[in-house]
């Protein structure tokens, strides 16, 4: 039970760090000591979006759920977890590189009005 709780812990942490990678710039409005925070946050992600490599977090949890008594799965956290939701068809290469490439688009956006707001 304990080794399953962890995993659910790890899972929950991966994907509040997704969560802030993807919109973490946008606290930076409210404080801007968050954007120390999310650019490293956000360039770790970039990476392994553009790199295909799996967060270290992935095979963490899948020890431990194997440590508890449950399975593992193949693949990373978004393959697993998010994929099924968002997308029909398996990951791709090509689509790690859209939403690497959105990622940062999106959040070049929000730094640059917020750099604008500022200069005011």
């Amino acid at each position: 039970m304990l080794y399953r709780a962890l995993a659910d812990a790890v899972l929950l942490f991966h994907l509040l760090f997704i969560a802030f990678a993807v919109a973490g710039g946008l606290l930076a409005f409210w404080r801007r000591w968050v954007a120390g925070l999310h650019l490293p946050v956000l360039g770790w992600a970039a990476l392994v979006e553009f790199t295909g490599w799996y967060c270290p977090l992935t095979p963490l949890e899948n020890r431990l759920r194997e440590a508890g008594g449950a399975a593992g799965y193949e693949g990373g956290f978004i393959e697993h977890y998010l994929l099924p939701l968002i997308y029909p068809a398996a990951l791709t290469r090509e689509l790690q590189w859209t939403l690497g490439t959105a990622l940062l688009a999106f959040n070049a956006l929000v730094y640059f009005l917020l750099w604008r707001r500022r200069q005011r």
